[in-house]
């Protein structure tokens, strides 16, 4: 027996969000062992983890979810009760151009995920008692939305567009069959966009705060007039929390932020917040706005409703936009050696280094 409470494994815990989910349960619960599993893909940085990783309830482990006999192996010898499954690629325009990387890590990843965990809590002589896998997704396997108002709700029928969103769709599906032919204990959500610290920079948010740093083009798909629901990365890690203790077996919960934006109301916002941290003049980095040809396939609007999760539950975010954008913002200028190293690669390179005869 390890003699922690709970033995939750957390992968792609050396990412954007999967690191604060990391932070926040290590932090919060010692009484739990907390191992993060993650690859180190161009997008993990175990930089993101520094203030936890001597904690004595924290581990990492550099593995594939898709390496079955090593998630075997690594379930039995931590003795995991629990996995939150947010590994994953996850940029949409990566996934048009390679969406074969795409299905074997977000597909094939994950249902080696959920074998391995099927074949080791079936040897327990618990069974499935006490055991909880949950699955993070996303709301772009439900489509695009118009501008009419209407929300994606729990019940809103899949519609993928793009190679990225059908492969999480599919993962979905995966998760919610183990539940049904084999009982295996089981919870999907699906969020919106997150923004907040430690994200990588090929996503808007840090990008174009980096790239007005550099007096960069900001490059604006068609008309900026695609919609987006916007997200704190801290409140998404407290709806993991909740959702892990609290949620319903074999139930689905959107996660979102009542809070769309137009991307280019988005972007202006980023511009003036941006300069006035800098001392600029307002506007003075309004002129790096470019637009460019729209991505393939672009969905119009994503929108979630919440009222599930926050009736049930009692969950919703904590913070107004103008305030996490704030947060945000200052986080990357205040951190600008952690962006110079990412957007280097220097980190990538110096964990290699530490891991390849590991």
């Amino acid at each position: 027996m390890s003699g922690y409470k709970r033995n939750i494994m957390i992968t792609g815990g050396a990412g954007f969000i999967g690191s604060h989910v990391v932070r926040l349960f290590v932090d919060k619960y010692p009484e739990y062992r907390i191992v993060n599993l993650d690859k180190l893909t161009y997008a993990g940085n175990l930089a993101n983890l520094k203030d936890v990783e001597d904690k004595p309830n924290y581990v990492f482990e550099k593995a594939d979810i898709c390496d079955f006999g090593k998630m075997q192996e690594i379930i039995r010898k931590y003795e995991i009760d629990g996995v939150i499954h947010l590994a994953a690629e996850s940029h949409v325009d990566r996934s048009i151009r390679d969406p074969f990387t795409f299905a074997r890590t977000n597909v094939m990843g994950t249902l080696s995920l959920l074998q391995a965990a099927k074949v080791c809590w079936e040897e327990d002589l618990k069974g499935y008692d006490g055991k909880l896998f949950y699955h993070i997704s996303t709301d772009e396997v439900y489509g695009a939305l118009q501008f009419d108002g209407k929300l994606f709700t729990e019940e809103t029928h899949y519609q993928p567009h793009s190679p990225y969103s059908a492969s999480k769709a599919s993962s979905d599906h995966f998760v919610r069959a183990f539940h049904d032919t084999y009982g295996m204990p089981v919870v999907v959500t699906n969020c919106s966009n997150n923004y907040g610290p430690y994200q990588f920079p090929e996503k808007l948010i840090p990008l174009f705060i980096n790239n007005i740093r550099h007096k960069k083009p900001l490059p604006v798909y068609g008309k900026g007039e695609n919609v987006r629901d916007w997200l704190y990365v801290e409140d998404h890690a407290r709806a993991i929390d909740l959702i892990f203790h609290k949620g319903k077996i074999a139930e689905t919960y959107n996660i979102g932020g009542f809070n769309e934006w137009r991307n280019i109301d988005l972007i202006k916002v980023i511009i003036r917040t941006v300069d006035r941290l800098l001392g600029n003049p307002e506007g003075t980095s309004e002129h790096l706005i470019t637009y460019v040809t729209d991505r393939k396939g672009h969905d119009l609007r994503y929108a979630i409703d919440s009222t599930k999760l926050k009736t049930e539950l009692g969950w919703e975010p904590s913070l107004q936009f103008e305030e996490g954008i704030e947060k945000t913002v200052r986080w990357y200028l205040d951190n600008q050696e952690w962006m110079d190293n990412v957007t280097s690669g220097d980190y990538q390179r110096y964990y290699d280094e530490m891991y390849k005869n590991r």
